[in-house]
């Protein structure tokens, strides 16, 4: 993905990606960003670090130029989210750590189109880099894939520390609408004592507003001989991060509308109900608070839901 130019390392795959998708900003997933609304989404290729049990591994293990079929400009991609109904474009399918410079380029080019710019990272990043990354960015979801360091050295390839600092940099210093996602992968991170423990981390360095998402894995890339995980582990580990305090936490990858659904931290009340990335109902006020107690729920939100609904299309652009 890089190359020496001269006495400079140049982006090999600046404008160049594997693919366009317009998806339902919950698929990020956001759950307090926008809810309801398109975002489109692209990748590129590559990646920093080296999941055993990568989900997108075709994209982010490609070696091959013919993985980078589209073509398309940061002010291109951008006319392109506008033209068709997106409130926000996502950096995803592989880390766009990867191709940052394209990516902030193109998250400068949708607000001057008054879009938003969404990244969804593992968060390795180094301090000097991480400025100007999530300057530019609207929201982001980091992936926190574990939380020990033999887990994240042996099968990713990276250490925990340096994605913690990450997270606590975004949530202190930067302008950026903060959620986490952690794929539970059975006999890996998905132990009740691991997920307490982060929980307890998320709730003592970022307080207990920070949405964290469960998701649930699946056999592929090198971990074929690993189950999928059991719904019942991502209820079990939502109600375990509740128990510890945290106030929103979700499920993803199977079907539990309980666990897609936000509710008032403070009364209950259920504010905005999903099935599937559908929105069913929006309650919150125009505030962003509870209509029932008044508590203000953290997030960016709009005074309605988007429409986009649970679809996800292919998007060709020229």
């Amino acid at each position: 993905m890089r190359a020496s130019d001269g006495d400079r390392m140049v982006l090999t795959t600046y404008g160049r990606s594997s693919g366009f998708a317009i998806d339902p900003v919950e698929k990020k997933p956001l759950s307090h960003f926008y809810p309801g609304t398109a975002v489109l989404s692209f990748g590129t290729a590559g990646c920093n670090l080296n999941c055993r049990f990568c989900q997108n591994w075709d994209i982010s293990k490609s070696r091959e130029w013919d993985r980078l079929a589209a073509v398309a400009s940061p002010a291109t991609i951008a006319d392109a989210a506008l033209s068709s109904g997106c409130k926000s474009v996502a950096f995803t399918y592989n880390d766009p750590v990867i191709f940052a410079e394209y990516a902030v380029d193109t998250a400068h080019a949708c607000h001057e189109r008054g879009l938003k710019a969404i990244a969804v990272t593992a968060g390795y990043i180094t301090e000097e880099a991480r400025r100007e990354f999530f300057a530019p960015m609207d929201a982001a979801n980091i992936d926190l894939k574990g939380f020990t360091e033999d887990f994240y050295w042996k099968v990713t390839g990276a250490h925990l520390r340096d994605v913690l600092d990450t997270i606590v940099w975004v949530r202190e210093h930067a302008d950026t609408w903060l959620e986490l996602t952690t794929l539970l992968i059975p006999g890996y991170n998905d132990s009740t004592d691991e997920i307490t423990r982060m929980a307890r981390w998320i709730l003592n360095m970022l307080g207990p507003d920070v949405p964290l998402h469960f998701s649930a894995f699946h056999p592929d890339f090198k971990m074929l001989d690993v189950p999928p995980t059991p719904p019942a582990t991502l209820r079990a580990a939502r109600e375990t991060a509740l128990d510890v305090g945290l106030h929103f936490v979700y499920t993803g990858n199977l079907h539990n509308p309980e666990g897609e659904t936000t509710t008032c931290h403070a009364c209950g009340a259920v504010l905005i109900e999903r099935d599937w990335y559908s929105i069913l109902s929006y309650r919150l006020t125009r505030e962003g608070c509870c209509p029932e107690c008044g508590a203000s729920v953290p997030g960016r939100f709009a005074t309605a839901a988007g429409d986009w609904g649970r679809r996800s299309l292919p998007l060709q652009i020229p």
